[in-house]
């Protein structure tokens, strides 16, 4: 014979699952929020960090960690702006100091472009690949090499100076003449203080 089911008052009853943690509409649990994990403590949940110019990101900062973010925002809008002529921020400084010093050896360029040695002779080699650079025996020293720029690489170097000048624009919106020459000489000062010590 089946059997009969239990009265309602005998059957056992199953505990209520608890309410769920209110979520943000992304999905994501409230800033400051305790969540389990698998063995059952609770932690909180990370701070996010601020955006560029805000809070320590911003005039709350450190002047160091402030001048790394800077030269990183200015080095991947470079980077953008050279993608079209397939130059990288690397090449665009050994043209520049080519042209600035021609005749410079691999040595030195690395020195002038604060670039290693190694990343230097990358750089010339595709370069000279290209045809943007040749190579000529030093007069005195005849092992050591000197670099010049080709019609090559004067054209190229003038593709990449428009858009150098066009970000040199941006970066000085805003200040004037007299605040753009406080800027230059604090970072020139930083720059030879630093070094000395």
């Amino acid at each position: 014979m089946p059997r009969k089911p239990a009265p309602a008052a005998v059957r056992k009853s199953r505990p209520k699952p608890p309410p769920p943690k209110p979520k943000k509409r992304d999905g994501r649990r409230p800033a400051g929020s305790a969540s389990r994990n698998r063995s059952g403590a609770t932690a909180k949940s990370a701070i996010l960090p601020p955006p560029p110019g805000q809070g320590k990101r911003g005039e709350q900062g450190y002047l160091a960690y402030l001048l790394r973010q800077a030269q990183a925002a200015s080095r991947l809008s470079m980077e953008r702006a050279l993608a079209s002529l397939k130059v990288t921020p690397p090449q665009f400084v050994v043209l520049t100091m080519l042209r600035a010093y021609p005749g410079l050896s691999g040595a030195e360029l690395a020195r002038v472009a604060l670039l290693t040695p190694q990343t230097v002779g990358v750089i010339i080699r595709n370069l000279e690949r290209s045809g943007a650079i040749a190579r000529t025996p030093h007069p005195v020293h005849g092992r050591m090499l000197q670099w010049t720029l080709t019609r090559r690489g004067v054209r190229l170097l003038d593709g990449c100076r428009r858009h150098a000048l066009a970000l040199e624009r941006r970066l000085a919106a805003g200040l004037s003449a007299k605040s753009q020459r406080m800027v230059r000489r604090w970072l020139s000062r930083i720059a030879t203080d630093l070094q000395e010590s």
